[in-house]
């Protein structure tokens, strides 16, 4: 028999098992059974390929691929749209495109241009404007935009926003208050930056133990943890593995 013959056998009946177990319309299983390649490929058309496309994993690989062929494709789209239609949600997107772009000091003055009127005090563009100092390295200014956000926005809370708070003290030099606001963090911080931080800033104080202490309660988390956490935080978690190893 030619290979193509016991390739055709071969995805006939894995595609007829996959019919039986996902409840297809089992007139298919007949389709597969005598049009051969024809079959499969009136299969793989009807029935996979639209559910395979409607998949989030798929989005975001067919995103990821479009960025890779052409990572300017999102800035520019976002960039006519701010130019034309002048909204704050436009103006939004095309700050935090420049920002993730690493283009942090164009995304300062989109940021401060949309900060008017209405949106004055809006607190996730106060928010990326903080992110987009800091990137500056201008951590004294992204703190202030931070305390100010918190003044007009009392009810406002964000984890990501505390945790650039504590960075931005700790790149001040204020050491003292960095670790509060980390001590804070590491209580309920989604991910492992917080602690892993945390645990950087302690050791550089020579509070050793209680740099340990921190990690060990991370990992002993990271074990009960769910798996899509392990392998979303994997690179927090092997730098925390080796802050272990070196204390």
């Amino acid at each position: 028999m030619s290979l193509l013959y016991i390739g055709s056998l071969v995805l006939q009946a894995v595609l007829i098992i996959h019919c039986i177990k996902t409840g297809r319309n089992q007139i298919w299983i007949w389709v597969l059974a005598l049009l051969s390649y024809a079959g499969i490929l009136a299969y793989l058309v009807a029935e996979l390929l639209p559910e395979l496309l409607g998949s989030r994993a798929t989005r975001r690989t067919v995103k990821g691929v479009k960025q890779a062929l052409d990572p300017q494709a999102d800035l520019r789209r976002f960039e006519s749209e701010a130019r034309v239609g002048g909204n704050v949600a436009s103006q939004q997107r095309y700050a935090d495109e420049l920002l993730r772009q690493g283009r942090a000091s164009d995304a300062i003055g989109v940021y401060q241009a949309a900060l008017k009127g209405l949106y004055e005090h809006d607190p996730d563009l106060m928010l990326g404007l903080a992110r987009a100092q800091f990137a500056t390295g201008a951590a004294g200014d992204a703190r202030t935009t931070l305390d100010a956000l918190v003044r007009h926005n009392p009810q406002f809370r964000s984890a990501e926003g505390h945790l650039l708070y504590a960075r931005a003290l700790e790149a001040e030099g204020d050491a003292r208050r960095a670790l509060e606001e980390y001590q804070a963090l590491a209580g309920y911080y989604p991910g492992a930056e917080a602690a892993v931080r945390y645990s950087e800033l302690l050791q550089s104080q020579q509070r050793r133990e209680e740099a340990r202490k921190v990690l060990n309660d991370l990992m002993d988390h990271a074990k009960v943890a769910p798996p899509h956490y392990r392998r979303n935080q994997e690179d927090w978690l092997k730098r925390a593995t080796q802050l272990i190893a070196g204390l």
